[in-house]
């Protein structure tokens, strides 16, 4: 039997486990300092010290906590549960010091995927809770890195994630077997293309950059953010298309009175309506088939097509489509 897997831990975000354990410390994401690294050292020791308190408990006492949780939903069994397996937790989080600075962050991400093992916890697969844990505490962690180890976050799609974590440690694999590192094997090696094995290591070979950063050192010097193209059309745009949308309504009414009143209703309630009447209810109207609409309204867009190609400058920019 094997116990129940933990979904993908970084596809989705990790659903917030109820049993809250004590808060270990705040965070703090600002850039450390002495004064600071001492803090989070004392914090940590004193931490540790608390842990001692909650050694590991044997195979026989795990089984009948966690059984109590399942079938009575005993709060103090959970409790018990997690609080004997806080070390593991440190000794996974220890794992990613070097990636981040304050491991307290990463204990208390690991300990709230203790607590989601906990409660997904089946003891009747005969499997013991660390293990089974294991896989949620490094699930909370690397998701905690992903999400924060860069003010723009990194690994949006499953390519990238598997990149963030693997890259690097290929790279050194293919090193030690004598191979030349090429995006094309990494991208082999890790299924995924090399467009993006290109595009991660250019992200992780960056630091962030702020679009208020000046471009020079010179004082006054332009910002990155002002190189940023705008998506909104500028105050001169807005007014030259405002100003060629009116002649051209213009010159639509110009034509319409060139019309029958058939023809005029047709331009007026298909062509220029913002909620076009169907090709049925102007047949209805008429007396006649859609089909016969639809063959009218084609032969008055041609008609004001060659109208307005003779009066109208910049008529391809208006111009109504053929379907």
């Amino acid at each position: 039997m094997t116990p129940r897997e933990p979904p993908a831990p970084l596809d989705d975000e990790p659903a917030e486990p109820t049993l809250l354990p004590e808060p270990v410390t705040p965070r703090s994401p600002s850039a450390p300092t002495p004064r600071r690294e001492l803090e989070r050292s004392d914090a940590l020791s004193r931490y540790m010290a608390q842990l001692r308190d909650h050694a590991p408990i044997p195979r026989e006492e795990e089984h009948g906590l966690a059984l109590r949780w399942v079938e009575e939903k005993d709060v103090e069994a959970a409790r018990r549960l997690v609080l004997a397996n806080l070390r593991l937790v440190v000794k996974i989080a220890m794992e990613y010091r070097r990636s981040w600075t304050n491991v307290l962050d990463l204990i208390q991400e690991g300990n709230l995927g203790l607590m989601q093992a906990v409660q997904r916890f089946d003891p009747y697969q005969g499997v013991k809770l660390s293990s089974y844990a294991a896989y949620w505490i490094r699930a909370y962690i690397l998701k905690y890195l992903l999400d924060n180890i860069r003010l723009v976050r990194l690994g949006t799609t499953r390519a990238q994630r598997k990149l963030f974590f693997r890259l690097n440690k290929e790279k050194r694999e293919l090193e030690r077997l004598g191979i030349e590192v090429e995006p094309r094997l990494i991208a082999e090696r890790l299924d995924v293309t090399e467009d993006d094995v290109l595009d991660m290591e250019q992200r992780l070979g960056q630091s962030d950059l702020s679009f208020d950063a000046p471009v020079r050192e010179d004082e006054g010097s332009a910002t990155f953010g002002d190189f940023i193209a705008s998506r909104t059309p500028s105050s001169e745009e807005s007014v030259a298309d405002e100003e060629l949308r009116r002649v051209f309504l213009q010159k639509v009414e110009q034509f319409a009175t060139t019309l029958d009143e058939r023809d005029r209703r047709i331009i007026e309630e298909r062509i220029l309506a913002e909620e076009p009447k169907t090709l049925q209810e102007m047949g209805d109207e008429f007396g006649i088939t859609r089909e016969r609409v639809r063959q009218l309204e084609a032969r008055v867009v041609s008609r004001l097509r060659e109208f307005l190609k003779k009066n109208l400058v910049d008529f391809e920019y208006y111009a109504p489509g053929r379907d």
